[in-house]
């Protein structure tokens, strides 16, 4: 019976130790397997990483060439397009540099538009009315101004004109009456009939003395003492501004002067006379207390 027990005890032992060597056998296969499995994932990894990169690079490399081709066939482009406009604007005989960018446009309702077209709009009301001073105010509206009438003038009479008259002479009207052989002081008593006083402003002695060796006689007669001086306050020696501004600040003067455009801008101002050469003699117009006087 011993004997029997140790025999079945030792082949017991022998079973579980036959099943412990298969079960780590197997276990070790296991392990075995999932190591090959992993390296085999790692290599198909990493020859899809091989295989892609360069298509990649390809594919980036293709773009870059495409983009660079594009910028190049527009730099082109341009530089035909400015070299024909350059060559017709030659061709026409104008050699301009052609700028070209963005230009920033305003609002239509932007206030400073708005405020330039009223500008714009009182200034074409002033050209169209009278008696504006031309002066626009903050809100676009007009300054008007009435023109203060002389007390001297009776209607188109001015009373301040009478012996001895005040005459203001010109700077070709001495140089005419010395072609004429005209004297000036004779030449006045029998035009008016009446005692003259020849006034000569700085200005016309100026532009005298500027014109030269030519015009000395004249300088030797304006040098005169019978002609009054009167001194001006303005700069240069321009005669026809002075003349204007005395004849409109004082109503009390008869202008001499053979310039057509001066004789034009006094027209304007009315109780004026004006006296000038015509047929060899000295002639006034617009002046009611000479006989045959043109009005």
């Amino acid at each position: 019976s011993t004997i029997h027990a140790t025999t079945r005890q030792s082949e017991i032992n022998n079973n579980s130790e036959n099943n412990n060597s298969s079960v780590r056998e197997q276990q070790q296969l296991g392990e075995q397997q999932l190591l090959s499995q992993r390296s085999t994932a790692t290599r198909r990894t990493t020859t899809i990483q091989r295989t892609t990169t360069p298509l990649s690079e390809n594919n980036n490399n293709s773009e870059n060439n495409s983009k660079n081709s594009i910028s190049s066939e527009n730099n082109n482009s341009s530089e035909n397009n400015n070299y024909k406009d350059r060559s017709s604007e030659q061709a026409m005989g104008k050699t301009k540099t052609v700028r070209r960018g963005l230009k920033r446009i305003l609002n239509p309702k932007d206030a400073r538009l708005q405020h330039k077209k009223k500008q714009q709009q009182a200034k074409q009301k002033g050209k169209k009315g009278k008696n504006t001073t031309g002066q626009v105010t903050a809100d676009g509206q007009l300054v008007r101004a009435q023109p203060k009438i002389s007390s001297a003038m009776f209607f188109r009479y001015n009373s301040s004109l009478g012996p001895p008259f005040q005459v203001l002479v010109d700077t070709n009207f001495v140089n005419f009456s010395i072609q004429n052989k005209l004297d000036p002081f004779k030449s006045f008593m029998d035009c008016l009939l009446a005692k003259v006083t020849p006034i000569i402003t700085d200005c016309v002695l100026g532009e005298i003395e500027k014109a030269g060796p030519k015009w000395r006689v004249a300088l030797r007669i304006c040098k005169d003492p019978r002609f009054k001086r009167l001194k001006c306050t303005h700069k240069g020696t321009y005669a026809d501004d002075c003349l204007v501004n005395r004849v409109q600040q004082h109503k009390c003067y008869i202008v001499a002067t053979c310039d057509r455009d001066l004789r034009r801008r006094i027209r304007k101002i009315p109780g004026v006379p004006i006296m000038y050469i015509s047929q060899r003699k000295y002639t006034i117009e617009r002046f009611a207390d000479v006989n045959n006087a043109p009005a």
